[in-house]
């Protein structure tokens, strides 16, 4: 279990470096008009949802 949470926590440090690099994926929208901005990451939630459940996944099966 401690194995799997330090590879969990490598993956999200390699995601979250990348992430600050690539910044907005083509996919996620955003509109702005006058002083509002509205930012919807449809293809980073899509992502993000995917990573996480490869990691609950790996770490039921090892549990």
């Amino acid at each position: 279990m401690n194995k799997m949470l330090i590879v969990a926590g490598i993956v999200l440090i390699v995601i979250g470096l990348l992430w600050s690099f690539v910044g907005k994926l083509p996919g996620d929208f955003v509109w702005k008009k006058g002083n509002t901005t509205v930012y919807f990451p449809l293809v980073t939630s899509i992502i993000v949802s995917i990573v996480l459940s490869l990691i609950f996944m790996l770490i039921g099966r090892f549990k």
